[in-house]
């Protein structure tokens, strides 16, 4: 009689090439869409980033097709640098800013992070796995220790690379993520500050005391401020109470829905804008972002 144990069912290699084949195109499209959607409800009128963010959104979605039309492994390897290269801008931009742009932390910005770490991960496993047919013919063991001894040493070490790499990652965005907007911007008019005016591009604007543009936001009231959440990290709100001696207008304060005060210019709730890393610019002038346009505040003569 033979005793010899059957062997369980090898599942086919090709269903783990068509599953990572099929994961790499559906994270490549998601990141596409968030980014897409950015770019629509105001990126696209920020100087040179809204370029990128379109260029990010076409090329995700055309190596989404051709990675779920092809299988392709050298599609596979773009998508995967593409994705890596994305994570990096972003990070890029909450360190230390990207053209004028500052990044801050907010919900969509970690679910893209995340979404990239792991796409890299899918994307870069199926570049490096041997062709579908070969494996078939192996067929895989049932187990994920059992499947990575069946792999050649040289499939082995490239998923550990990948593992280690997306680990690396995976750490690099937490930490920058988690300390991004955790500090005062340094635009933000301290308590008690003095307001100043300057001329940029021929026209007189108003300024905090260390000479950052303020600026309005068209769906505030002048007694309401309706910027809270990560758009108050964008536009961190001016603190009342401020002075401006020699200026024409009126300042009053506001009660902001956390109970701080913040200050008013001829009913104009005021705010800074992150993009602006120095004195003398007005980078957020006529941008839409986070629901609605915001213009620099100018003084009349």
């Amino acid at each position: 009689m033979d005793t010899t144990r059957a062997a369980a069912p090898a599942a086919p290699a090709g269903g783990l090439v068509l599953g990572l084949r099929f994961l790499g195109a559906a994270l490549l499209a998601v990141t596409a869409s968030i980014h897409l959607d950015l770019y629509l409800t105001g990126f696209n009128t920020i100087p040179t980033i809204g370029n990128l963010f379109l260029f990010q959104v076409i090329a995700a979605f055309l190596l989404a097709v051709i990675v779920a039309a092809t299988g392709n492994r050298l599609a596979a390897a773009a998508g995967a640098g593409f994705m890596i290269a994305t994570l990096g801008g972003y990070l890029l931009t909450v360190w230390v800013g990207l053209f004028g742009f500052k990044e801050v932390r907010t919900t969509a910005g970690t679910v893209a992070a995340i979404i990239e770490i792991a796409g890299f991960a899918v994307l870069a496993a199926l570049a490096t796995m041997p062709a579908a047919s070969g494996l078939e013919r192996a067929g895989l063991p049932g187990s994920l220790e059992q499947m990575l001894g069946r792999l050649p040493s040289g499939l082995r070490g490239a998923a550990g690379g990948i593992a280690a790499i997306s680990i690396v990652a995976l750490i690099v965005a937490g930490v920058s993520i988690g300390t991004a907007g955790s500090s005062t911007s340094s635009t933000v008019a301290d308590s008690g500050s003095v307001l100043k005016t300057t001329t940029i591009k021929g026209v007189t604007v108003l300024t905090n005391s260390k000479g950052f543009t303020l600026y309005l936001f068209a769906p505030d009231s002048p007694t309401k401020s309706v910027c809270n959440g990560s758009c108050a990290s964008y536009w961190p709100p001016v603190k009342a109470p401020v002075t401006a001696p020699g200026i024409k207008g009126t300042i009053t304060t506001i009660t902001r829905a956390d109970g701080s005060k913040q200050a008013a210019y001829n009913g104009h709730p005021l705010y800074t804008y992150i993009g602006d890393s120095k004195p003398g610019q007005a980078s957020g002038n006529n941008v839409t972002l986070n629901g609605g346009l915001w213009k620099e505040i100018v003084v009349s003569g």
